[in-house]
């Protein structure tokens, strides 16, 4: 079989995944999305294959022909890890990120905003063995730069550039990783982040326990079903590879190894550490014994009583941590909701305090909508000392919301059409000629502040605008016609219910904000 014929039965074979996926009782938009993407490749590939002159004899080496303004040829498609949201996609968007302000602003936290683009040297060494995954971008006016990878690094630079000593903020913006894709699990190369983040220098523990409660206030708000809280402490990990034997050069890779156990069993972790990692068998074993275990209370009271941690001065300034941390929790009614879980270990290499993650629970590998982690992040002491000109240090703490993995789960829940604007009232006519008489309504209308459109049409049949309203949601319609308006009323309209009432014109502003407002 050639390649070419290979290519055409991959494409009829892709086509019949789509017609299938597109016939289903419950059409998964995001996973269509996603096949038509891979359908669009294969055939843009196999077009590759065909002789650019049209079929006159010219080899599949030959230079395709040039690509001309409209050519209809022009194979379409979103980049490889993004996608194009229409309305009702936009529409849930907008809500959620509505939902997650409210909370960052209830508080206190105030917005900034930093370039989507930084220096490179900014970005690299910050992440780990993840700094591959920065977009490197060409030399621009003799800047090396980078597209932003996540938004704690450029708050720390924030900081520090701008001698800022206490700040708490909240950052919603784009970043960008030359990840591999996974579009149905809400894993872009593109996609927004939320921050919520505390600089400043204050008693332990404080902000930290806060951050924990604005994550948890914001997944309950948002009903993305049931969630646990991961806490864990950089200092006790720290503390239990040197008790285990882990080499302090090796601290690091050893905890972006354990960083994977939420998605890989530890005998593959394990294997990792040995084999690729070249930690001693031993060593690994007793990692082990202590990274399955998750608790409360008694899990730190135990831990303390370890003799061999015992030895670590950093073990035990963790564990005092944890234990006022799960106090602090205990007052903010979220104890239920955290998890001392030594498994938890956050690979991004400016951690030096608690660490956190909340992972939805009763998901499994097969499930559609099984997203995992939903936000994460901990506390970063040193980070911004290295954008500061005077190396001076600010404490920080904070998190992030996964929103495109919460707008993955929303999405797949989302049951019925989703209202996709805002409009209050529609301004509707019977008859024809009463297009000015609209407008002059109309504006009365916007000018009070209310959200009301009409009709672009000069005389739209009265079925078609009150169609309209009901296809769009919109809860109140105003009827004008010739009758009416010699009398000085028009016909206030509920469309839910189809009532109808008379309204006084010099009285309908105020008679809208009163039913807008039951």
């Amino acid at each position: 079989m050639t390649e070419k014929d290979a290519l055409a039965e991959a494409i009829t074979t892709q086509g019949d995944v789509v017609r299938k996926l597109k016939s289903a009782a419950k059409p998964d938009k995001a996973k269509i999305n996603e096949e038509v993407q891979k359908l669009v490749a294969l055939k843009e590939k196999l077009k590759q294959l065909q002789p650019a002159d049209g079929g006159n004899g010219a080899g599949v080496g030959s230079a395709p022909a040039p690509v001309e303004p409209g050519n209809r040829n022009l194979s379409l498609k979103t980049a490889k890890g993004t996608r194009d949201y229409g309305p009702e996609a936009m529409a849930l968007r907008q809500r959620v990120l509505d939902q997650v302000v409210r909370v960052f602003r209830k508080h206190g936290a105030e917005t900034i905003d930093t370039p989507v683009f930084e220096l490179k040297e900014v970005l690299t060494g910050k992440y780990g063995e993840d700094s591959k995954l920065i977009y490197d971008l060409k030399d621009q006016g003799g800047e090396i730069l980078a597209l932003r990878y996540d938004l704690t690094v450029p708050f720390a630079r924030y900081v520090g550039m701008g001698n800022v000593f206490n700040i708490k903020r909240y950052h919603i913006a784009k970043v960008y990783r030359r990840d591999n894709p996974q579009i149905t699990r809400g894993r872009y190369r593109e996609f927004y982040q939320c921050d919520f983040d505390i600089a400043g220098t204050y008693d332990p523990m404080l902000p930290d326990a806060e951050c924990v409660k604005v994550v948890a206030e914001i997944l309950t708000e948002l009903g993305v079903g049931e969630f646990v809280v991961k806490l864990n402490h950089r200092k006790l990990l720290d503390g239990m590879f040197e008790a285990c034997g882990v080499p302090a050069d090796k601290f690091r890779t050893a905890c972006s190894s354990v960083d994977k156990l939420d998605k890989t069993p530890w005998d593959e972790v394990r294997r990792e550490m040995i084999d690729e990692k070249g930690l001693d068998e031993a060593t690994v074993d007793r990692i082990g014994e202590y990274v399955r275990l998750n608790g409360g209370v008694a899990l730190v009271d135990r831990l303390a009583q370890d003799e061999q941690l015992g030895r670590i001065k950093s073990a035990m300034e963790g564990l005092e941590d944890m234990r006022l941390l799960l106090q602090y929790c205990q007052i903010l009614q979220v104890a239920d909701r955290v998890s001392f879980d030594l498994s938890l270990a956050r690979g991004l290499d400016y951690y030096t305090g608690v660490i956190y993650e909340a992972v939805l629970q009763g998901t499994d590998a097969g499930d559609e909508i099984a997203v995992g982690s939903v936000a994460g992040g901990g506390r970063y002491d040193n980070l911004v000392g290295m954008f500061n000109p005077k190396r001076k240090q600010v404490p920080c703490v904070g998190v992030s919301i996964g929103v495109e993995r919460i707008f993955s789960i929303l999405e797949a829940k989302a049951a019925g059409k989703t209202r996709t604007n805002e409009t209050e009232v529609y301004v509707a006519s019977a008859h024809k000629g009463l297009h000015l008489k609209r407008m002059e309504i109309l504006n009365k209308l916007w000018s009070a502040g209310i959200k009301a459109e009409h009709s672009y049409k000069l005389n739209p049949k009265l079925l078609a605008q009150l169609q309209h309203c009901e296809e769009h949601q919109i809860p109140f319609a105003i009827v004008l016609g010739d009758g009416e308006l010699s009398r000085g009323v028009v016909k206030l309209r509920e469309i839910v219910s189809r009532k109808e009432e008379e309204v006084a014109l010099d009285a309908l502003v105020d008679e809208i904000r009163k039913r807008l407002v039951v």
